[in-house]
């Protein structure tokens, strides 16, 4: 429920009336309107009922306060409550008020009729306040709770018919109609429920006797009362009555009032007289002597602090009364004689607490606008100041005032809330600071004051941007990190103080091929700490560029930004991949016919293998598995070649099938393998095929074909590497060449060399030329091979060297 006038709505009114009103007349309509508008501007009014749900709309309280989503942040919106600070809640992002926690308005009002949050919502840039109070609407959620859930009674039974018997009511925490009980018995023969409300607003529920007792009958009765509220839905509470029915004594002392009505200042010294309660007994002899007591259902907090004399009927002070915690006491009091059976007779004493000036006012500072800059304009807010007094009346009543010769006044500006503004000019270069003083007054006698400091500073304004010491960082990470890993630390100290130099540090957002650059790493806006925020892939990003923005917190904010460059280094994730098996191949393995005539060094087969990784993870050897039992295998497997060709030549003893298996193995840490099987087939001359000189002339063809294609992709690849080095050479050269916005290029590091028993290649950074750019995807590096071969003749092993050198070179390439 919002209580606020549109101002917009009502001027557009008053425009559309323009031609119908003279301009004095419009005039005049314009002033009240705005008159009306400044009354209503920063009180806004909700309801929200109790036990809501977390979440529960309660109103969208940015706009009824004429505020843009937008600058709910940046000018620090927030919302105070005393006393109940997470009960509601603002989401800063469509500015709706909700409900936060749970809402008990039991809990929170008793049972005052009224029952309201109030809320401070304070924003900056300029600073204002405004007030909003939640009512928070009862709900039936408290059914009706009797004293006890077993009362005894004891009745004689020479009571006449139409005798009542005063019962303890049930209470109900709600209010209103939820709290409005009715009350009901079970049906009985002897006894009727009868339910009073006198003048002071008092239900008196009483069991009403319908004709005689007879204890030698029924000596005991046993009764059910039930209470409703008036709530939807209903709530029920219920008591038992035992009735014991006795004999004899058959008059009950009566007090001269049925209601003693009396009042008590708070504080009262322990053993002050409140009230003097008297009955009488029209009996004789010791059924006429009278104790008085506290009803036995009486609180034990009225218990603490009030004391009965059983004989004089004294109420005195036993105990600390204050105003602020009960301002109304309802005693129920007894008078039993000593008849036999004892009888009683009952009055309600009811005790009003006046106030006393005993609670010194309370000063809270709400928020404080510091430093301030010298050159404030007057009227700007230095401070929001409440102040309150649990008193009541002239008690509560508090003023504050300031003190002397300060630059600043106090203005008030809702209720007990005032106002710390400039009222002259300031020169930090002739006072840097001020100690300021309030003093709050309550209107007591005497009265009680309470004073608090405020220490205002004068400051001065942002003039540094934050810095960088280098305005480009190389970084190395290995892939496959884990994700949020920390990768880099960045850092750009602030010359200024205070606000001026707190740096927050951001990515500057840009697209990495398909994806946006935020969703490989991201950058902690506090301490600078750049993470990876999933596992970088050497194989599919190589070199990742990227600037992070590094900005103080000035009005207006300054800033300066710093390029990264991420290497990703390879690791070895990829194991090597067989490539499929010839037009012979059955089920994933490689079948041969071999004829027993082959000399040795034959070759019968080829293995081949890729691996998706670089450098030495990607060099490839092959071995082969020996032969169960230890038997020596007449077949052997190139090195690096993966040629399967034959030890010796073959007889008849070797077996005509011949199931090789071969392991292929790339060179990393830890290295990976793979498996290939090979099945030869053993036949003799005569069971060759019928083309066998035709398989023979293939067979040495493909052996010459090999040699001259291996020279043939060496000088290929060789060719191709020199010109892509004379390419990329002649491009740095005139990119460096150039001034240096368009590019930059810095020295690399050390060379890391890497080699094996066959060979060694280097990744340089110090002779290879690196493309860099500002924008768009890395460009990628060259990594040149250059084989190191042992000294000795050119032999087989050195042809499976070459072919694995020419093999590697043209996968990096």
């Amino acid at each position: 429920m919002q209580e606020r006038p549109n101002i917009w709505k009502r001027f557009a009114m008053v425009f559309s009336w323009r031609e119908g009103l003279g301009a004095g007349r419009l005039l005049l309509l314009l002033l009240l309107l705005l008159t009306i508008w400044e009354a209503g501007s920063g009180h806004v009014r909700y309801s929200v009922p109790e036990e809501a749900k977390h979440g529960t709309f309660v109103g969208r309280i940015a706009q009824d306060l004429g505020l843009e989503l937008a600058e709910l942040v940046p000018r620090l919106f927030r919302v105070a409550s005393k006393g109940h600070r997470d009960l509601l809640e603002v989401n800063l992002q469509n500015g709706i008020l909700f409900v936060n926690s749970r809402i008990d308005r039991e809990e929170l009002c008793g049972r005052s009729l009224e029952c309201s949050i109030h809320l401070e919502v304070i924003v900056e840039r300029p600073l204002q306040v405004f007030h909003v109070d939640v009512e928070v609407k009862d709900i039936n959620d408290n059914p009706p709770v009797f004293p006890m859930a077993v009362k005894k009674l004891f009745i004689y039974e020479s009571r006449p018919p139409g005798s009542r018997f005063p019962l303890e009511g049930a209470s109900d925490a709600d209010i209103g109609t939820n709290s409005q009980l009715t009350y009901s018995l079970n049906s009985h023969e002897y006894f009727t429920l009868d339910v009073k409300r006198n003048d002071e607003e008092i239900k008196s529920l009483g069991l009403v006797l319908k004709k005689l007792l007879n204890r030698e009958d029924t000596p005991e009765h046993h009764l059910l009362i039930m209470a409703v509220d008036g709530g939807k839905p209903e709530l029920t509470g219920t008591t038992q009555l035992k009735i014991t029915i006795l004999d004899v004594n058959d008059n009950p002392p009566e007090f001269e009032r049925t209601v003693y009505k009396v009042r008590l200042f708070e504080n009262a010294p322990n053993g002050t007289l409140v009230v003097i309660v008297n009955a009488s007994d029209l009996d004789e002899g010791v059924n006429k002597d009278i104790v008085y007591s506290f009803n036995t259902d009486t609180s034990a907090d009225t218990l603490s602090k009030f004391h009965l004399d059983p004989v004089n009927g004294y109420i005195s002070v036993k105990g600390d009364i204050d105003f602020e915690e009960t301002k109304l006491y309802e005693i129920q009091v007894e008078a039993t004689d000593k008849g036999t059976p004892p009888m009683a007779g009952h009055c309600t004493v009811l005790i009003e607490i006046l106030d006393t000036n005993d609670n010194v006012p309370e000063l809270v500072i709400k928020s404080l606008s510091l430093p301030v800059l010298e050159d404030a304009p007057l009227g700007t807010v230095i401070a929001l100041i409440s102040v309150s007094d649990l008193d009541s009346g002239a008690n509560g009543q508090v003023t504050c005032t300031l003190t002397p010769n300060a630059p600043f006044k106090l203005l008030s500006t809702f209720r007990n809330y005032y106002s710390l503004v400039l009222d002259s000019a300031l020169d930090r270069e002739s006072v840097s600071d001020y100690t300021v003083v309030v003093t709050a007054r309550d209107g007591g006698s005497p009265s009680l004051s309470a004073t608090a400091s405020v220490s205002v500073e004068v400051a001065d304004v942002n003039d540094n941007a934050p810095a960088f010491a280098q305005t480009e960082y190389t970084v190395f990470v290995k892939e496959n990190n884990p994700p949020g890993c920390h990768i880099f630390t960045v850092s750009a100290p602030d010359a200024d103080a205070q606000e001026n130099a707190l740096v927050s540090y951001s990515l500057v957002e840009r697209r990495v091929g398909e994806r946006a650059l935020s969703s490989y790493v991201s950058v902690h806006a506090e301490s600078g700490k750049v993470y990876a925020l999933q596992p970088l892939d050497h194989e599919e990003l190589e070199l990742l560029q990227f600037q992070v923005s590094a900005r103080d917190a000035g009005v207006p904010p300054l800033g300066s930004n710093v390029t990264l460059q991420v290497f990703v280094l390879d690791e070895n994730d990829n194991a090597p991949a067989l490539l499929p098996p010839g037009a012979g191949g059955v089920g994933g393995a490689m079948s041969q016919l071999v004829s027993r005539s082959v000399g040795a060094g034959h070759v019968v087969a080829k293995v081949r293998a890729v691996d998706a990784d670089s450098g030495y993870n990607a060099w490839l050897s092959y071995e082969l598995q020996p032969a169960a039992g230890g038997d020596r295998s007449p077949f052997r497997v190139g090195l690096y070649t993966g040629e399967i060709s034959t030890t010796r030549t073959l007889n008849e003893a070797d077996a005509p099938r011949q199931r090789l298996l071969v392991l292929v193995k790339d060179q990393g840490e830890p290295a990976l393998v793979s498996t290939a099987t090979v099945l030869l087939s053993l036949v003799d001359s005569g069971q060759a095929p019928k083309t066998p000189s035709r398989m023979s002339v293939g067979a040495a063809s493909v052996d010459t074909a090999l040699v001259d294609v291996n020279v043939y992709l060496i000088i290929a690849i060789c060719a191709v590497s020199s010109l892509l080095v004379l390419t990329l050479l002649l491009y740095t050269a005139l990119r460096c060449s150039a001034p240096p916005t368009q590019g930059v290029c810095g020295p690399g590091k050390p060379t890391l060399v890497c080699s094996s028993a066959v060979g060694s290649w280097s990744y340089s950074q110090q002779k290879q030329q690196r493309v860099c750019s500002g924008e768009g995807p890395p460009k990628a590096d060259l990594m040149a091979f250059s084989p190191s071969l042992p000294p000795g003749p050119f032999s087989r092993d050195r042809e499976e060297q070459l072919d694995v050198d020419v093999d590697l070179s043209a996968k990096m390439i």
